[in-house]
């Protein structure tokens, strides 16, 4: 069993507590944050101890769980990689791609493992479709939310984005040949909504929108390819396979779900498949998993590598953004 420690007991640390303590693998020891009402928060609904210093808890611990402000990450990563501690850090990884290059340069030197917490990866919606062949041309993404100050220091990119840019970069797994942005700042001093066109190296195109003021929630990410349609709903947890088949295909499911569809080459069929979706906790998961990446010394699900090139495309749109408003020529009054 693995002794683990989180740093930061704010509103999702306190949900990593929760799942910490559901994991078998992980033996919860304790906490630190220096924020006085976290820390009361959190010892009124834990039986847990609570640290005085980050020195004495990355002491007592096998492993450090990092739920703080993405400005703090890479110091308290470091603090802990360099003594020899397994790291699992929120996402984005850190602030900065130099902050983000340092840490894999020390989890290689130290021998530690780092996991990051894109989440949407345990989503039981995208787990569902595990098992397909994931080969799409054209991708569009949608993340909407409801305004909300939490999270607002930061572009919209580097808030909500980079959920879709990890996932579309598992699924392409080919360099981005261009990028095409924009951006608008409402009531932040950052862009609270961006949409970004990214080309890659094998043809494929994603047209991802992340927005923060929006009336409505909405996470979804559409798939398409040759012979398939697939959407994948993170907010409902759910997801829709539409195939299309040859009447003759020896390839054909055995399941009745069809439609017949008309075409100039004559008629085909249509396949209408939805997955059957695990009930499963997402944040659980992706801390189970890493606990048994560090127990069976496998590579974690989600490696220090993907969460920074996840980072590294971000922060290329937020760049592209930049140029091109700085670029604008606004019309002289007559």
């Amino acid at each position: 069993m693995l002794k683990i420690g989180v740093l930061g007991v704010g509103h999702l640390g306190r949900i990593h507590l929760k799942c910490i303590e559901l994991v078998e693998e992980l033996e919860l020891v304790g906490f630190y944050d220096p924020n006085e009402k976290n820390a009361a928060t959190a010892l009124k609904n834990h039986d847990i101890q609570q640290f005085d210093s980050l020195e004495a808890l990355i002491a007592a611990v096998d492993m450090i769980d990092v739920v703080t402000p993405t400005t703090t990450h890479f110091k308290l990563a470091k603090q802990a990689i360099e003594a020899g501690k397994h790291v699992f850090i929120e996402k984005p990884v850190t602030n900065t791609i130099s902050e983000a290059e340092e840490l894999l340069r020390l989890a290689k030197e130290m021998n530690v493992k780092v996991q990051v917490g894109h989440v949407e990866r345990f989503n039981p919606a995208f787990l569902s479709l595990k098992d397909k062949k994931l080969r799409p041309m054209f991708i569009e993404a949608h993340r909407l939310a409801m305004f909300n100050p939490r999270g607002t220091d930061v572009s919209v990119v580097l808030d909500l984005m980079i959920h879709d840019l990890d996932i579309i970069l598992k699924i392409v797994d080919a360099e981005v040949t261009s990028i095409h942005a924009s951006g608008i700042s409402i009531v932040s001093s950052t862009p609270d909504i961006s949409n970004v066109r990214l080309e890659f190296a094998n043809g494929c195109v994603a047209n991802i929108t992340a927005s923060r003021m929006s009336l409505k929630n909405m996470r979804k990410l559409r798939l398409f390819q040759n012979d398939s349609y697939m959407s994948i709903d993170f907010l409902e947890k759910k997801s829709e396979i539409i195939s299309l088949y040859e009447k003759d295909s020896p390839n054909l499911p055995k399941d009745a779900n069809f439609i017949e569809l008309d075409t100039f080459e004559g008629s085909k069929l249509l396949h209408i498949d939805m997955p059957d979706i695990a009930s499963v906790n997402a944040i659980k998961m992706e801390l189970e998993t890493f606990g048994n990446a560090i127990i069976n010394n496998e590579t974690p699900y989600v490696t220090l590598e993907d969460g920074y090139k996840a980072l590294k495309l971000a922060h290329d749109i937020i760049e592209d953004m930049k140029k091109r408003q700085e670029n604008i020529v606004l019309p002289v009054e007559a």
